[in-house]
C-alpha cells in the first residue's frame, strides 16, 4: 500500500484517536508495518504482576477456545488455558519485561584484539506482533572492540531477549544494534538477521520457500570492505 493510500485509510474517532480501516490493519499486517523503534508498552504494563496476568489470559484464552467452540472438558484441552497463559508470560514473551534484560560483565580486550569478532547463525525464535505467529530464524553479529569486550554467551542471550516478544523483524534488528552499541560503548556494531516468517507461510500468501532479511551496520561497519568482510564470515559454511 503507498503512503498517500495508507493515509485515506486512517480516520480519527470521536476521541481524536487514530482509526483504522479493516484494510488498513490487513495491509500493516501483511507488509511487516512498525511503528516505533520500541516496542509499544503501556506506561502501567507492569502494574499487575506475573501470576496476576497469566490467570487474566488464562482465562481470556479459555475464552476464545469456547468461542471457536472447542470442548474444554476434554482432557486434552482443559489444561490448555493455564499452558497457554503461562507459555506468553514466563517464556515467549518474557523479553517484555525489562527485569529479564541479561546481566553483561565487561572484560578488558586485554588480547588487545582489534579485528572484528563475528558471533553467527545464533537460533532465534521470536513472534510477528501483526498475527502472534512464529518468526524463527538467525542472528549474525559483529563488533569491533574499543577496549572492551562482552562474553559470547551473553550475544546470545541479547538477541533472545529482543526475540522473546511480539516482534516486527525490521525493530528487533535494530533493537540488538542499539543495545550491543550502549553496551559496548562504540558504533561499530553489525547485526544481520535471516529469518522465516509463519505469517507468510501459514496464512494469507502462504510462500512456504522465502525468508526475510534485515541488516544494520554502524561505525566501521559502513565501510564497504569493512561490511564485504563481515559477510564473507557470515557465508563461510561452517559446520561441527
Amino acid at each position: 500500500m503507498k503512503q498517500n493510500e495508507t493515509l485515506l485509510n486512517i480516520r480519527l474517532n470521536g476521541n481524536d484517536q487514530i482509526e483504522l480501516s479493516d484494510l488498513l490493519i490487513e495491509e500493516m499486517g501483511d507488509n511487516h508495518v512498525s511503528t516505533s523503534i520500541d516496542t509499544p508498552m503501556r506506561e502501567d504494563a507492569f502494574v499487575l504482576s506475573d501470576e496476576e496476568k497469566m490467570k487474566k489470559i488464562e482465562f481470556h484464552f479459555r475464552e476464545i477456545m469456547e468461542t471457536l467452540g472447542l470442548d474444554l472438558n476434554d482432557d486434552s484441552l482443559r489444561g490448555t488455558p493455564k499452558r497457554v497463559a503461562k507459555m506468553y508470560v514466563k517464556e515467549i514473551f518474557s523479553g517484555l519485561n525489562p527485569d529479564n534484560m541479561p546481566k553483561v560483565a565487561m572484560f578488558q580486550n586485554k588480547y588487545r584484539y582489534n579485528e572484528m569478532l563475528v558471533e553467527k547463525n545464533i537460533s532465534f525464535y521470536s513472534n510477528c506482533e501483526h498475527h502472534f505467529v512464529p518468526i524463527m530464524g538467525k542472528a549474525h553479529i559483529a563488533y569491533i572492540s574499543n577496549g572492551s569486550v562482552i562474553g559470547l554467551s551473553k550475544l546470545n542471550r541479547i538477541v533472545e531477549y529482543f526475540a522473546k516478544r511480539p516482534q516486527v523483524q525490521e525493530r528487533m534488528t535494530i533493537q540488538i544494534a542499539n543495545k550491543l552499541k550502549e553496551i559496548l560503548g562504540t558504533e561499530d556494531v553489525a547485526v544481520v538477521i535471516d529469518a522465516k516468517h509463519l505469517c507468510v507461510s501459514s496464512r494469507g500468501v502462504e510462500d512456504d520457500s522465502s525468508s526475510t532479511v534485515t541488516a544494520y551496520y554502524g561505525g566501521q561497519f559502513q565501510n564497504q570492505a569493512s561490511k564485504d568482510e563481515f559477510l564473507k564470515y557470515v557465508e563461510m559454511k561452517t559446520t561441527y
